[in-house]
C-alpha cells in the first residue's frame, strides 16, 4: 500500500522551511568557525535544560561549527563541600578555597560535572571530549582585601595569566567538542587553582580568537531595568558598554563579565553575547536569528 500523509495546515510546514532559510546566511558564515560557549549559574540547576543545551551544541557541531565549552559548577561545589562538612565562605564574591577544599572543587568540576556534560552530548549523537582546566589554564594566586583594605588570603583561588591550546586544537582537528572545567595550574608549583569560569572563558577567547564568545547564565542580557526583561538591549559596542557602566546600568557582577568581554573583543573576537540559559534553545536563537534573544557586544556598531 502506498503511504499517504494529510497536511491539515500547510502554512506551518512552510513556516518551518522559512526558519531554515532565515538561518542559512548564519550557517554559511559560521561553518568551520569556532564559537566559545561559557555555561554556568543557575542555568545549570535544571537537568532538562542542561540536556537541551547540550543537544543544541550538538546541532551546531552537526552544522559544521566548532563549539568549545567552558562550564561552571558553583552550586555543585557548595553542596559537595557541605557534604564533606566544610563551610562555604566568600570574600568579594570569591570562594575561599583551602587545600582540603581544592580537592573537592577539582573532583566536582573535572570528575563529576565535566564527564556528565560530555556524556550528555554523546547521548545526543555528538562527539565531545572532557579536558581538565589544569591542562589549559595557567594561573597565579589571587590576594584579596577585606572591607578595611587589609590583605586576605583566600587560599587556592587564582586568575588566568595564560592558556595552553594544544589539547583544544587537537580536539577540534578531530572534530571533537572540547568541554573544559574552570581550574588552572599554578605557575611554578603546578598545583590546582580555583578560577572564575567567566574570566577563564574570556582569557581563553583572547588566545583562541573564536568568532563569538557566548555567556550562558541566569542573566537574560543587559537591561536598564533588571526586573523587566522587555528592556533588554539588543546590541551595543565597546564604547557604549563603558558608558553603561558609568551610568550604573551595568553594575555588580555584570561589570567583570562585560570588562572581560571587551578585553576579548580587543583581542580579536568578533562578538560577545549574554543570554539566558533558563529558556530552551536560546543559544540557537541568539546565533541563527537576526534579532537574537539576549545582548551582543560588538567592536563598533554598523
Amino acid at each position: 500500500m502506498i503511504a499517504t500523509r494529510k497536511v491539515d495546515r500547510p502554512e506551518q510546514e512552510i513556516e518551518k522551511a522559512a526558519i531554515l532559510i532565515e538561518a542559512l546566511p548564519y550557517l554559511q558564515s559560521y561553518r568551520d568557525k569556532t564559537i566559545l560557549i561559557k555555561f554556568g549559574g543557575s542555568a545549570m540547576d535544571n537537568p532538562e535544560l542542561v540536556k537541551s543545551l547540550m543537544r543544541d551544541i550538538v546541532v551546531m557541531e552537526t552544522m559544521g561549527i566548532n563549539p568549545v565549552v567552558v562550564h561552571g559548577g558553583g552550586k555543585a561545589i557548595s553542596k559537595a563541600m557541605q557534604d564533606a562538612g566544610l563551610e562555604a565562605r566568600f570574600v568579594n564574591g570569591l570562594r575561599v578555597t583551602t587545600d582540603e577544599a581544592i580537592d573537592i572543587v577539582e573532583r566536582t568540576l573535572s570528575g563529576s560535572i565535566n564527564p556528565g556534560l560530555v556524556q550528555m552530548m554523546r547521548d545526543c549523537g555528538g562527539k565531545a571530549v572532557g579536558i581538565p582546566g589544569t591542562n589549559v589554564f595557567v594561573g597565579e594566586k589571587l590576594m584579596e582585601k577585606d572591607e578595611n583594605g587589609n590583605p586576605v588570603d583566600i587560599g587556592r583561588v587564582g586568575q588566568v595569566i595564560g592558556c595552553l591550546l594544544p589539547r583544544i586544537t587537537e580536539a577540534l582537528s578531530l572534530q571533537l567538542t572540547p568541554v573544559i572545567s574552570p581550574l588552572a595550574r599554578e605557575l611554578g608549583t603546578n598545583r590546582a587553582l580555583n578560577v572564575n569560569a567567566d574570566l577563564a572563558a574570556a582569557a581563553l577567547a583572547r588566545e583562541l580568537k573564536p568568532v563569538k564568545l557566548v555567556y550562558i547564565s541566569d542573566v537574560p542580557g543587559i537591561m536598564p531595568d533588571p526586573k523587566d526583561p522587555s528592556t533588554i538591549i539588543q546590541s551595543i559596542n565597546r564604547k557604549e558598554a563603558f558608558e553603561l557602566m558609568e551610568q550604573g546600568i551595568i553594575s555588580g557582577g555584570m561589570i567583570p563579565k562585560v570588562k572581560s568581554a571587551v578585553d576579548a573583543l580587543n583581542a580579536g573576537v568578533r562578538k560577545v553575547h549574554f543570554i539566558d540559559g533558563r529558556l530552551p534553545h536560546t543559544l540557537l536563537l541568539e546565533i541563527f536569528t537576526p534579532e537574537g534573544v539576549g545582548t551582543e557586544i560588538v567592536r563598533e556598531q554598523r
